[in-house]
């Protein structure tokens, strides 16, 4: 008996030991990437936006390239961590550029693009981007580089180092990658660093197009952090306009956009920290967040991760969109149904012009 409780003491003594030493890796190995860093576009197209001509912008979060339409997620109450192998990466990728190819945006902001990643089968996603759209000019801003992450147990996320990929037919002549806040307490290993960039199209007429790629925090609970993440945004989008620029916001804003998304998509369920409505009257002045026919098409932007994908059952919202400053003429905004095939996020279309 004195043997078997030796034993066990030892076991459990080796655990708590690895526990320590892994919570000890995590916060040695944590840091956040400097604000306001400055990034140095990839320049394959050097055309000139024009005033009173028609474009197009599209926001996508791509999901790491991991995301089918069967795929559950352990954070929203499903099962995988992972994509299911390279294969289905790959394929996950090709859509999202067939994708893309199709809708034929001026401006593309793309998220979740993992440079390198346990989650994405070491998959270089950028990389693919920047060789798919070869014509374009590219911005890479990296959100963040995380420690290996040991969750869940039998099937753990692992490492990444992901970021926000800004591509465009004309010219991008300078880029910015600004940090979020983000909470300081242990959550912070769970979502993860955030960040936007700003990126510089010059016009024809002297001014600019300044192009904001934005990914704000999914899984905080914390309204301070959420508020914070939203004014640093806005400071921003308001120096640009206010210098008298064209300002074009588009990302995963992490809330419910339309701000009445249960109601369109008949959802009776309890809202999460992801969808909670967006503070639309908080927006600065000059400033509006363009929804053209969304509602009334009632095609989601994206799905929760908890079951398979299933129209009608699955929970649904819209988290993906625009803010537009007002010398931008919105044509039309619209959702393009891609029925979560290539990813838990659907692609949203604006056509614009600049006045």
């Amino acid at each position: 008996m004195k043997k078997i409780v030796l034993y066990l003491g030892v076991v459990f003594g080796a655990i708590i030991v690895a526990l320590l030493c892994y919570i000890a890796y995590l916060f040695l190995s944590y840091h956040r990437i400097d604000d306001n860093q400055e990034l140095t576009p990839e320049r394959n197209n050097q055309e000139l936006l024009s005033t009173n001509q028609s474009y197009r912008g599209m926001t996508f979060n791509i999901g790491y390239g991991a995301y089918t339409a069967d795929y559950t997620f352990f954070m929203d109450g499903g099962k995988s961590a992972r994509a299911k192998d390279q294969a289905t990466v790959e394929n996950n990728m090709a859509g999202v550029a067939a994708t893309a190819k199709t809708i034929d945006p001026t401006i593309s902001f793309f998220q979740e693009v993992d440079q390198e990643g346990d989650r994405s089968r070491h998959v270089n996603e950028v990389a693919f981007l920047q060789q798919q759209f070869a014509s374009s000019s590219n911005v890479y801003a990296q959100n963040y580089q995380s420690a290996y992450l040991f969750y869940p147990f039998l099937d753990p996320i692992g490492k990444a180092t992901s970021g926000i990929v800004t591509l465009a037919q004309s010219d991008i002549t300078e880029a910015i990658r600004y940090s979020l806040p983000i909470e300081t307490n242990f959550n912070k290993f769970f979502d993860l660093d955030r960040a936007f960039s700003v990126s510089h199209l010059p016009v024809s007429n002297g001014k600019e197009l300044i192009a904001i790629n934005v990914h704000l925090s999914a899984y905080t609970d914390d309204p301070a952090v959420q508020e914070a993440q939203i004014n640093k945004l806005y400071d921003v989008m308001t120096d640009a306009y206010q210098a008298g620029n064209y300002v074009l916001v588009g990302g995963d804003f992490n809330h419910d956009m339309l701000g009445n998304s249960p109601t369109i998509f008949n959802t009776t369920a309890e809202r999460h920290s992801w969808d909670q409505p967006f503070p639309e009257s908080t927006l600065p002045n000059g400033f509006t967040i363009p929804k053209g026919t969304i509602a009334q098409d009632g095609v989601p932007t994206t799905r929760k991760l908890d079951i398979p994908y299933e129209p009608g059952v699955s929970y649904v919202s819209v988290l993906d969109g625009f803010m537009v400053s007002d010398n931008i003429s919105v044509e039309h905004v619209a959702v393009h149904d891609g029925a979560f095939e290539y990813s838990d996020h659907n692609p949203v279309v604006i056509d614009f012009s600049l006045q």
